[in-house]
């Protein structure tokens, strides 16, 4: 009968643990990424009473749980944040703490400091690829990514121009010719934009069209001569003459008067073995038209892209990406030790985690502009409460009893 003091008591402690894990679940309510964690009680050995071969057997109460965290995946939610991510499947974020340590999170609140370094809400710095020369290599080692804050972007001489246009095949060498114009905006080395024009006109080649390239008088020192040349199309409307393996029509710009290098600039007149130049009764047309430079811009506003991409957009409409999210698959993630700041650490039971990108080795991928919501269902958890706290009064009314038990047995001798 004594022994049911010890079994009371160890009930007592295992359902206090178990009101403890109820009430950190519910303080984490609203925690981004946050997973709930359950109790598992069981058992002590049991005592056999008698001779017998465990006919009678009387328990010694319950022993510590054992809380387990469920990794489940929490509700996705839009946010406000540009870097914020939100993990949708398996996966973790990899994050580094002050010590240097290797931590795992699921909490996408993402921020950068004055430094340019991608931190977590707690300031551990996140992981991944940052971009060297303009490219991200994933097949380095990660580290901490740094994102270019206030930086200027340098500019990007034109090498070349393309145009995908039709010339009417119903022009005329004249008096006077068929003509026709168009012009395209390019950049030298210091990023100031120039004019270039391209001039059609019709000879009296049936199919052929005489092109004249030039540049205003006013961005040289000297005025350049227009590079000409002849175009060649057959009966059924397509360029042969440039053929696609070149050369292509290009004009040399000397004498900037910013300044500026010198600048090569190539007609490209086909996309691949496609021509980007036609010849059909149709009126003369541009339906497009490109080059490879930019000026210099101002960096606006960095955000995170689907699949972990930190994208840096400039003053010029463009968009760079200068940085890749890593990401860590872990086999048995229920292994791992949480230690606060919405990060977990393995332990001696976890298995090595695997860090490559999102969506790649059975990791999940990354939404930007989301953060995933904690997993801690509020109804769930009142409901556990409440079969806990009866639990307790059921036996905190069991050491109640054996006293009074004892109460008589001690009485009896009287």
């Amino acid at each position: 009968m004594f022994t049911s003091f010890s079994t009371a008591l160890s009930a007592l402690g295992a359902l206090s643990t178990a009101v403890d894990v109820v009430g950190n679940n519910l303080a984490n309510l609203n925690t981004p990424g946050f997973k709930t964690s359950v109790v598992s009680f069981h058992d002590l050995v049991t005592q056999s009473l008698g001779a017998g071969l465990g006919e009678t057997q009387v328990g010694f109460g319950v022993g510590r749980p054992v809380t387990l965290r469920q990794f489940s995946q929490g509700a996705i939610q839009s946010s406000s944040g540009p870097l914020d991510a939100a993990i949708q499947g398996d996966g973790f974020l990899v994050v580094r703490d002050k010590a240097g340590a290797l931590l795992y999170t699921r909490g996408g609140n993402l921020q950068v400091d004055k430094s340019g370094n991608l931190l977590t809400a707690t300031s551990e710095r996140v992981q991944g690829w940052t971009s060297i020369g303009g490219t991200v290599d994933t097949n380095r080692a990660v580290g901490d990514i740094v994102i270019p804050v206030g930086s200027l972007k340098a500019p990007t001489p034109s090498t070349e121009v393309s145009f995908d246009l039709n010339l009417n095949a119903a022009g005329t060498a004249g008096p006077p010719p068929t003509q026709f114009s168009t012009s395209i905006e390019v950049f030298d080395s210091l990023g100031t934009s120039h004019i270039i024009s391209v001039n059609f006109t019709k000879n009296a080649t049936a199919g052929q069209w005489d092109y004249a390239i030039s540049i205003p008088d006013s961005d040289v020192t000297s005025p350049i001569t227009p590079v000409g040349g002849t175009l060649t199309f057959d009966s059924s409307g397509k360029l042969v003459d440039p053929p696609a393996a070149g050369p292509f029509p290009a004009i040399t710009v000397t004498g900037l008067t910013d300044g500026a290098a010198d600048m090569t600039l190539t007609w490209n007149l086909f996309d691949g073995t496609t021509p980007r130049l036609s010849q059909y009764a149709q009126p003369s047309a541009v339906s497009a038209n490109a080059q490879d430079g930019s000026p210099a811009a101002q960096l606006i506003r960095v955000g995170l892209d689907d699949g972990g991409r930190i994208l840096a957009q400039y003053s010029d409409g463009q968009q760079i990406m200068v940085g890749q999210l890593a990401m860590a698959a872990i086999r048995n993630p229920e292994s791992l030790v949480a230690v606060g700041n919405n990060n977990y650490q393995l332990s001696a039971r976890t298995a090595l985690p695997a860090i490559g990108t999102a969506g790649t080795g059975g990791r999940g991928t990354i939404l930007g502009g989301a953060i995933e919501s904690s997993t801690v269902d509020i109804a769930r958890e009142f409901t556990n409460l409440i079969v806990l706290q009866r639990g307790y009064q059921a036996n905190a009314k069991v050491v109640t009893t054996v006293d009074e038990l004892s109460q008589e047995t001690i009485n009896l001798k009287r």
